[in-house]
């Protein structure tokens, strides 16, 4: 499974959107960690005795055709809200508008 994103970037990801209350990345960056789990899953079950192997491998493509989209909408929407891509810190501009909600 091709990755763009590493665990520790979903990580970040989560921990950021969390702290500011922004769950929309959040929630990108949490399916992608299941469909990862998924495919490993599947990819695992594979080899088990008694079970039918392409039903796993029909499983697990569908999974890494479901992480690709996924992925293509985690890179559009970090890049849609300005999130600095090497720090993975949201922008500021979305910060305030946490602040701003909180302060009301």
């Amino acid at each position: 499974m091709k990755k763009q994103f590493t665990e520790q970037q979903l990580t970040s990801i989560v921990e950021e959107a969390m702290v500011y209350m922004c769950a929309c990345p959040a929630q990108v960056a949490e399916e992608l960690r299941r469909l990862r789990d998924l495919y490993a899953y599947q990819v695992n079950c594979e080899s088990t005795p008694n079970t039918d192997p392409e039903v796993h491998r029909i499983i697990a493509r569908a999974a890494v055709e479901a992480h690709a989209i996924m992925e293509a909408c985690m890179d559009e929407i970090l890049t849609l809200e300005g999130w600095d891509r090497e720090t993975l810190v949201m922008p500021e501009g979305l910060r305030k508008i946490r602040d701003d909600l909180i302060n009301e």
